[in-house]
């Protein structure tokens, strides 16, 4: 295990704040898997994927601002 993993490891187990965005990001990769794989996707769809990459962006910005505050 390297050095980030064990800071992710720590920070899930005892910031709920990290918990919940970690949680997020993986529920994210998820929708964004399953609509990746359709082989057409309707405007909503579309505008619905861009959302979610818009949001699991901003929680991995917030996960890296967390990581980095954790650790100088």
């Amino acid at each position: 295990m390297n050095l980030d993993q064990e800071v992710i490891g720590e920070l899930f187990a005892g910031d709920p704040r990290f918990r919940k965005l970690y949680e997020e990001h993986q529920i994210f990769e998820k929708q964004l898997q399953q609509l990746d794989n359709m082989t057409f996707l309707s405007d909503d769809q579309e505008m619905e994927r861009k959302k979610i990459q818009k949001m699991k962006l901003a929680g991995k910005d917030e996960m890296e601002q967390i990581i980095k505050a954790s650790n100088p």
